[in-house]
């Protein structure tokens, strides 16, 4: 075998999946825990999977991968089961998720004037993040509060008999609640360094 050959073979052996290329620590680290407790215990991938998502916000390709290397699955499967339930996530989201139901109830209740004020407000549309990276829209098929329609959540909060005014409401209080927290981490950091 040649110097050469030898050499690229070498290059592949840290070729793990993580992303580390052999040259740092594990980047998924913090999922360590639960990938001891789970990864041999069958029909525990969805758990994996959502506690995966609640670690790091949404589940990026090196992530499914470095999942299905440990728990000895088939990058497929892995990528198979989270593709087909519609809680993961596959790219960043914002600070505030916004999950704006578009069920029956929801639809016949207004919920197509409730998303129009969601984007007119935030200037993006279904599926994108503002671009200071607060807020991000989804339309889900149903969240199951059909008795509050129209409805939506942001993050772990429901927010139910909506209309455009509420909407705009809502989203500029936590607009300033966000304004107000980063401004106080900015004045805590000045005082560190100061």
């Amino acid at each position: 075998m040649s110097h050469e050959t030898h050499k690229h073979h070498h290059e592949h052996v840290h070729d793990c999946g993580c992303g580390c290329q052999g040259n740092q620590t594990n980047p998924f680290e913090e999922l360590k825990p639960v990938l001891d407790h789970y990864a041999d215990i069958p029909g525990s991938l969805i758990t994996i999977l959502q506690k995966a998502q609640e670690l790091y916000g949404f589940l990026s390709v090196e992530l499914m991968r470095h999942i299905a290397l440990e728990t000895h699955t088939s990058i497929a499967k892995v990528y198979g089961v989270a593709t087909f339930y519609t809680q993961f996530r596959f790219e960043p989201v914002g600070k505030y998720l916004i999950m704006l139901c578009q069920g029956t109830a929801c639809h016949v209740n207004g919920s197509k004037l409730v998303e129009e004020a969601v984007m007119d407000y935030l200037e993006i549309k279904e599926g994108e993040t503002t671009v200071d990276g607060l807020f991000t829209l989804n339309n889900v098929a149903c969240l199951g509060c059909c008795s509050l329609s129209p409805v939506m959540m942001i993050n772990d909060d429901t927010y139910g008999q909506l209309t455009k005014d509420k909407v705009t409401n809502i989203l500029a209080e936590l607009k300033e609640a966000a304004s107000t927290e980063a401004n106080v981490a900015d004045a805590i950091a000045q005082e560190v360094t100061a």
